[in-house]
C-alpha cells in the first residue's frame, strides 16, 4: 500500500477526484526504475501497469536484426501500460527506464477491476492515449523530415520536460535509439549542441544549460507534441 501522497507526483492520478485517488491508492506500490528496467518485454504478458513519478521511460520498437529504436517516451505526464486499457495483454514492442526515477504500479488484473467506464481515471486515460498517439505519429514524421540536430534537440527537451532536473543520464546506446543512428554518430550530434553551449556532455551524463537555445534549435514537432498534451491531459 501507498502511505504517500506522493502518487500525486503523477498528473494523471492528480487529476483524479479526491474519492477516486483515495479509492485507488491502496493498489498502488512503490516501484523504482532503475537503468535499463524492462517494464514489459516483446510478446510477453504485462502483468503491471506503472504511473511514472519522476525518471523517463521509452517505448521501443524491436527491428527483425534486433536493433531498438524508441518509438514514444513517457514520465509523470503518463501511464505505461496502455495496451491493457485497450484490452491487449501483450505487444511486439518493450518499454524500458531511460532516466532513472520512481513509479507507483498495480497489477493488470487490479487496473481491469478498478479502471472502468464512467471513472475519471478511464476517461482521462483514453485522452491521454490520444495524446501519446499523436506524440508516436509526429516522431514518426519528424524523423523523416527532419534534420538529426533538430530532432535531437526535440528529444532532449522532452526528456527535460520529465526528468525534473537539469542533470540527467543519457548513454551513447540510448541516444542512437532515440534518432535512429549508429553510436558512432552520437558523438558528433551531441558535440554540435555542446559547442552552441546548449548542453553540456560528459560521462553518459547530459546538463542543459541553455534552455531557450535548444527550444530555438528544434524543430516545431516539440511544440506540437506539447500543446497536444496539454490540450488533452492538462498542463503541468
Amino acid at each position: 500500500m501507498l502511505r504517500s501522497p506522493s502518487a500525486k507526483q503523477n498528473r494523471l492520478l492528480a487529476a483524479l477526484p479526491e474519492e477516486e485517488y483515495n479509492r485507488l491508492l491502496p493498489y498502488l506500490e512503490w516501484e523504482v526504475l532503475d537503468l535499463k528496467k524492462v517494464l514489459y518485454h516483446p510478446n510477453a504478458a504485462i502483468e503491471s501497469v506503472y504511473f511514472p513519478l519522476s525518471g523517463v521511460v521509452s517505448l521501443l520498437t524491436v527491428l527483425d536484426n534486433g536493433e531498438l529504436i524508441e518509438v514514444g517516451t513517457i514520465g509523470n505526464e503518463g501511464m505505461v501500460g496502455i495496451p491493457v486499457l485497450l484490452g491487449a495483454s501483450r505487444i511486439p514492442g518493450q518499454a524500458i527506464c531511460q532516466i532513472p526515477g520512481t513509479a507507483v504500479q498495480t497489477s493488470t488484473e487490479v487496473f481491469k477491476r478498478e479502471v472502468v467506464p464512467n471513472t475519471v481515471l478511464y476517461e482521462l486515460l483514453h485522452r491521454y492515449t490520444q495524446a501519446m498517439f499523436n506524440q508516436i505519429s509526429q516522431t514518426a514524421a519528424c524523423n523523416r523530415s527532419h534534420s538529426i540536430q533538430e530532432r535531437f534537440c526535440r528529444w532532449i527537451l522532452m526528456c527535460h520536460d520529465r526528468a525534473d532536473s537539469d542533470q540527467f543520464p543519457l548513454s551513447q546506446e540510448f541516444l542512437a535509439q532515440m534518432l535512429g543512428i549508429r553510436r558512432g554518430s552520437v558523438s558528433k550530434v551531441a558535440s554540435i549542441a555542446q559547442n552552441a553551449g546548449l548542453i553540456q556532455y560528459s560521462r553518459g551524463k547530459i546538463t542543459i544549460l541553455d534552455r531557450e537555445g535548444l527550444e530555438a534549435t528544434a524543430c516545431n514537432c516539440y511544440q506540437v507534441i506539447k500543446t497536444e498534451f496539454e490540450r488533452l491531459i492538462g498542463s503541468n
